[in-house]
Parts: structure tokens; sequence; C-alpha cells
């Protein structure tokens, strides 16, 4: 069995200690490759050095997270581009919009979105596309691309089934994770809905653990509770789950491996 994991932060501080061993943990369940967004200038270094260590399994994307949008966003978009013009990269990630904590730079993010997705087009990049309590501004702003060929995923989503089928009409999939399997989510019902043609998978790792791990440091291995979860509510096999979902994250990625 052969499994994508398309949304993971393994080069953060807190793999610092063990990535070789969550790595191979990983792969003894059958992730095969690791596709890792970017979140800001910070970040890079150890992002690279991650996939500069793990040639062919780790794969970065570049791009700036709307969280870190802030006076200094120009400076931080120029970095981006800098590393855009430098060498391919799998995808424009993680970009897009973030009003959950604080909407001081709602303008701001607007600006950057706007930028990274033109980047995407000049480069026939897909985009990774992080929409925290902002799903529907996010789809409109996919929307004005409508035609263009923009591409890519809808990362951790837990929107509606109209959101999902306007998000699918769009040319985009959907990344799930670990809200799946949380007992409050009503993402089952609308994933009764879609066919395994539009989906990735993903952890976001070491964000949102699925049950039974809620509640400490998500890692790809985990891959296999989403799986189990998804593969009950499509009524298929484990093994049928894989194959699509991997299929559809290769077809996104296509020059990313």
């Amino acid at each position: 069995m052969t499994i994508i994991d398309t949304h993971c932060h393994l080069y953060m501080e807190e793999f610092k200690e063990d990535i070789g061993e969550v790595i191979a943990n990983a792969q003894q369940e059958g992730v095969r490759q690791f596709f890792l967004p970017n979140i800001d200038r910070s970040s890079i270094d150890a992002m690279l050095w991650l996939e500069t260590a793990y040639p062919g399994v780790c794969i970065a994307m570049m791009g700036l997270h709307p969280c870190s949008v802030n006076k200094n966003y120009p400076e931080e978009l120029q970095w981006v581009e800098s590393w855009l013009q430098k060498r391919h990269f799998a995808a424009v990630g993680e970009i897009g919009l973030d009003f959950y904590w604080d909407r001081t730079f709602e303008k701001e993010q607007y600006e950057a979105f706007r930028k990274q997705i033109s980047w995407a087009l000049r480069y026939r990049l897909p985009v990774v596309i992080h929409s925290r309590n902002a799903m529907r501004q996010c789809i409109d702003v996919v929307s004005e691309y409508r035609g263009t060929g923009l591409k890519g995923i809808f990362h951790c989503f837990g929107g509606s089934l109209e959101e999902a089928q306007q998000i699918i009409s769009l040319g985009f999939y959907l990344g799930i994770g670990g809200v799946l399997t949380f007992k409050k989510s009503g993402l089952r019902e609308v994933l009764k809905q879609i066919p395994l043609e539009h989906l990735v998978l993903e952890t976001d790792s070491p964000y949102l653990a699925p049950v039974p791990k809620r509640g400490k440091r998500n890692e790809s291995a985990y891959l296999k509770y989403i799986i189990a979860a998804l593969a009950e509510v499509k009524s298929s096999s484990v093994e049928e789950i894989a194959r699509i979902t991997t299929a559809n994250a290769r077809f996104i990625f296509q020059n990313g491996g």
C-alpha cells in the first residue's frame, strides 16, 4: 500500500529530536512521500534541509502562510518570489486567508494571496490553500481565476457539501485529515456524497492529530486512522482509499516527485 501525506510540517521544532524515527514509522505504514508546505522566511532553511536529507521522499513547497502576513509582508513575499525563481517546488503553499485570531492585516492577506496565485500561474504550479474561518472568502478569490488552469488543494477541508462542490467545480481537491475522525465534525456526512476522485490525504503534522491520538503530536504514520475513517464513510477498503487518493496526489504534484 502506497500513501502520500500531502501536507505536513515535519521540519518544525516538534520533530527535531526524532525526525528519522517519525519518517521511518510512517514508511512502515506505507507513507512514501511527504509534501512540506512553507510558513515564512524563518522555516525555509529547516524545510530545505529535510528535503535534502530525504530526496524524493520529503518534497518542499514555497509560500507565505497567511498567519505570517503582517507589516513586513512585502519583504516576506520577496523571499518567496526569489526562491520560486531559483528552483522548482512542488507547489505554491501554503497560502490563503486566516481570520481566526486576528483580521488586522485582512487587506494584506488578500494581496499576498492573489500575488502568490499569480506566481503559481506563472510557474505552472498548483497552490495549497489555507482557509481557516475564511472558506467562503478563499473560494471567492479562487473563483476569480476560473479558466486560467489554476489547480490545487483546499488544505484541511471541513466545510459544507455546497462548499465542497464549489471547490471541486473550480478544479481543486479537498485535503482530508484528522478532522474527519472528530465526533462533532460533520465532515463524514459531507464526504459520503463526494467521490474519492476529489480527495487527498494529509496530516498537517504536528497539528490536528486524529482520534485516537487527538491532543498529541500528530505524525504522518497516523494517516492510517484517517484512511480507516474514510474507508468506513465510503464503504470501501483501505487499499482502495490509498490507491485513489495517492493517484490524486500524484496528479496534483506531477512535477514534485
